[in-house]
């Protein structure tokens, strides 16, 4: 993620529309069309502003614990239609709460928690997380 970790810093991910034009031209440039989003932790500060402004280009949206979810309204994520996958394991008794009690308003949801995993679920509990993404891909067809 570019200004994250030891990335040098990027000018045009300083706000939250910086952020979601970045992901577009991503997309963009990779040529994809209507993706699955997958979200984990810190991307979401880029997933999440492109969700709310572009929803309607992804196939699915998957986040796992994304930071960022309180800088918006209910009201913003009742607008949104894209189907959504909100993914977490049951130890991220910090972040995961807080990103399902924000989320749970998106009108397309379903929610997957992975027993015994926590933060980086997708780590500790590979397998359970493959079958619930892998489900979840499944029924968008």
């Amino acid at each position: 993620i570019p200004g994250y970790g030891d990335s040098p810093p990027v000018e045009v991910v300083v706000t939250a529309q910086g952020r979601s034009t970045f992901l577009d031209h991503v997309l963009q440039e990779l040529g994809m069309q209507r993706p699955v989003l997958v979200s984990p932790s810190m991307s979401g500060r880029f997933a999440l502003p492109f969700l709310l402004a572009h929803g309607d280009r992804l196939a699915g949206f998957v986040p796992i614990a994304p930071v960022g979810t309180k800088d918006y309204t209910a009201e913003q994520y009742r607008g949104v239609q894209t189907p959504t996958l909100i993914l977490y394991g049951d130890r991220d008794t910090r972040l995961a709460p807080q990103a399902l009690q924000n989320l749970q308003h998106l009108p397309e949801h379903r929610v997957a928690v992975l027993p015994g995993a926590g933060h980086a679920c997708y780590l500790d509990k590979p397998e359970d997380f493959h079958r619930a993404l892998l489900g979840f891909l499944h029924q968008l067809k």
